[in-house]
């Protein structure tokens, strides 16, 4: 007994979009942001991502998450569907000026990314 799925069309199709690099665009980070207390939280879906290919970066008040979500099958593997997607998954937010962005911690759990960036008491926010 074998696994297969056909669809000529889509087969054709996925092979033209493998040609062009369409499984290496660069997708946005799914995102939940809150402010809980004296503190933002910024939750993203990272499911089957190592944490060695999640980067968060804070950069002149700019919170980045780059996920990078690679294939699980190896070169020699024989594919027999290939729907999920995978490359760079990126998001960016702005981090108002009253947030303490030097004290971001993240986790990772579950595929699940969690970032907490302190806010100072005064007014400011997380814009994407």
């Amino acid at each position: 007994m074998s696994l297969s799925e056909v669809d000529p069309p889509q087969d054709v199709e996925r092979a033209i979009e493998r040609a062009r690099g369409a499984n290496r665009r660069t997708y946005a980070v799914p995102l939940e942001v809150y402010r809980r207390g004296d503190q933002y939280v910024l939750i993203a879906d990272a499911p089957g991502v190592d944490i060695r290919d999640i980067d968060v970066r804070v950069e002149r008040n700019v919170v980045t998450i780059t996920v990078q979500r690679r294939p699980k099958f190896a070169p020699d593997d024989v594919v027999l569907v290939d729907e999920r997607p995978r490359g760079e998954f990126v998001r960016r937010l702005f981090v108002g000026e009253t947030l303490d962005s030097s004290k971001l911690t993240a986790h990772l759990g579950s595929g699940v990314l969690t970032v907490l960036v302190p806010a100072d008491h005064e007014e400011g926010g997380v814009h994407g």
